[in-house]
């Protein structure tokens, strides 16, 4: 296939990587250029335009425009400048983490015009390059199918990762829980270690346990397995202030828990727990800032930029 990839961060280019090193010829646009040629100047496959425009010349209609940037104003703007040169026919595809009633009106909006709109609840993290990406996908069927040989590619492998789950609006509502229940297992994980590292007289290698974990037990995951890199690079977490941020998904999630009268009081909690965290400093908080470093590859706040010394 050849498509376009708009937006170059944590995600959007190492997406683009594996599509070109899988065969696709793809061409890239980041709002910061120098990126987009250095992207092209490292892989074979992938070409750089230095505005939008350039996707009527570089793609043959049916364009397929994939849009990797941020939730929000930012998927609202890149959307409505790619509407005033996309044709009846084409296809956008948004593959962030916008919330899912958004991902609804801006189907709807699109459809008018004669123009596909996929949503795509993408997970991998920075690990996606080696490791292949997680999508739950939002749309027609027949649209779906059509951008098969891009998802094959794309997942870890062509025939599991990956899946088209129901209408547009669906595959960002199934991210959005995902990250509810990511919430939940990292808030878990955190605890457990910081009832461990609380047991002074027993001297425990919290390092060591991770890694005994990770083989055979039942709390095994890839979230404990970075729980044993994070706990191998620095086992006090000193280099990490224990201020934990959120995406806004978790936060959607419980929103629509309430909305359903479905109890979630573990989602709930984990949401909680990362606002109070940035009231107090906590050996479970500076846990969580590292899992999401490393699987997401998301800034830590370290001590010194919270202003200690």
């Amino acid at each position: 296939m050849k498509l376009a990839i708009i937006g170059l961060g944590r995600m959007g280019g190492n997406m683009a990587r594996r599509l070109a090193r899988g065969g696709h010829d793809v061409v890239v646009y980041n709002r910061t250029v120098a990126k987009a040629y250095e992207l092209a100047d490292e892989e074979d496959n992938v070409t750089a335009i230095e505005s939008l425009d350039g996707l009527i010349t570089m793609l043959k209609p049916p364009r397929v425009c994939w849009i990797m940037v941020p939730a929000g104003c930012a998927t609202d703007g890149m959307i409505d400048a790619l509407m005033k040169i996309l044709l009846p026919g084409d296809m956008l595809i948004d593959g962030g983490n916008s919330f899912y009633l958004d991902s609804v009106r801006r189907a709807a909006g699109i459809a008018a015009k004669g123009i596909s709109f996929i949503d795509v609840g993408t997970s991998g993290g920075v690990w996606g390059l080696t490791e292949g990406y997680s999508m739950t996908v939002g749309g027609s069927e027949e649209d779906v199918d059509r951008l098969r040989p891009m998802f094959e590619t794309l997942a870890p492998a062509p025939d599991r990762g990956w899946g088209h789950v129901g209408p547009a609006g669906s595959g960002h509502f199934v991210k959005m829980v995902h990250n509810g229940i990511e919430y939940g297992l990292m808030q878990a994980y955190a605890e457990g270690f910081d009832i461990l590292k609380s047991k002074k007289e027993f001297s425990l290698d919290l390092q060591r346990i991770a890694e005994i974990w990770r083989y055979g037990s039942v709390v095994r995951s890839w979230l404990l397995d970075l729980t044993a890199v994070s706990l191998s690079d620095d086992p006090d977490l000193s280099d990490i202030k224990g201020w934990v941020d959120d995406s806004g998904q978790g936060r959607w999630a419980v929103a629509e828990a309430i909305n359903e009268d479905v109890a979630a009081p573990v989602i709930t909690l984990s949401l909680m727990m990362r606002f109070l965290s940035r009231q107090e400093d906590r050996y479970a908080a500076k846990l969580l800032a590292a899992l999401r470093r490393k699987f997401g590859g998301h800034a830590v706040v370290g001590s010194a930029e919270k202003g200690e010394t």
